[in-house]
């Protein structure tokens, strides 16, 4: 289900037609945050999103907890659940743990994937040059893309429990990705991207972990200077993921 291209309506509708209501409510609340219907700071109070969805709280209490555990909602004493804002701090440590296990991912990747995989995956990303060049496609569209290419390479590692740790901050990476698109175009999402696709290339497992750090710490470095321009000029950067 593409929780992005339903109406909120629709989602609340399809809530009542599954048995674990939580598991929805959990993806129903992460596209009201992405939607920007729900901004960082804003309260969640359970009473009355379980009876605006006609369920009980439960299931509300439950998807909470599990985004209290994914880092996305805070419970601030003597207020409730609450969306979580990223500071400077938290970007850091998402883009330092997801350097390591991207790294390992496409060390993995470069070792265990087919050919065929890698192909599969070269061929989407030529694909993606059509969008480039269409005025039509917003740069948002690129951004799914690149996510997609990530995401198939830590799949690629065949290795499950990184797998899974990665899935945890998937989103966190979801909310960063949005900032960086705000200043990204099509063309440099497009042409970042065929490093990776190169390093998988060269089956050079020491090469493509390099490349990857390479290209997180970029990434970081990117969004540290955007937050710079807007005023907020504090940064992590002890570099203990990556040696330049």
């Amino acid at each position: 289900m593409d929780l992005k291209i339903m109406g909120i309506g629709a989602m609340e509708k399809t809530l009542f037609q599954k048995q674990n209501i939580s598991e929805e409510l959990v993806d129903y609340l992460k596209w009201l945050i992405l939607s920007g219907e729900l901004k960082p700071g804003d309260r969640i109070v359970e009473t009355k999103l379980a009876k605006d969805l006609g369920i009980s709280q439960t299931p509300v209490r439950e998807a909470l907890r599990q985004l209290q555990g994914e880092g996305i909602i805070q419970i601030i004493p003597n207020r409730g659940p609450m969306v979580r804002s990223f500071d400077m701090r938290d970007v850091y440590e998402i883009y330092s743990i997801r350097s390591v296990l991207e790294g390992l991912a496409i060390r993995l990747a470069a070792q265990r994937a087919g050919d065929d995989e890698i192909a599969e995956l070269e061929q989407f990303y030529y694909r993606m040059k059509d969008k480039v060049e269409d005025d039509a496609v917003p740069v948002s569209y690129l951004l799914s893309d690149s996510f997609h290419i990530h995401d198939t390479i830590v799949k690629m590692s065949g290795h499950s429990r990184l797998n899974n740790m990665y899935k945890s901050i998937t989103f966190q990476i979801a909310l960063i990705n949005q900032v960086l698109g705000s200043a990204s175009s099509k063309k440099k999402e497009f042409e970042q991207h065929w490093e990776l696709i190169e390093a998988l290339k060269s089956r050079n497992p020491d090469k493509a972990e390099e490349v990857m750090r390479r290209h997180i710490y970029n990434s970081y470095r990117e969004f540290v200077e955007l937050r710079s321009r807007q005023g907020d000029g504090s940064e992590f950067n002890e570099l203990v993921w990556f040696n330049q």
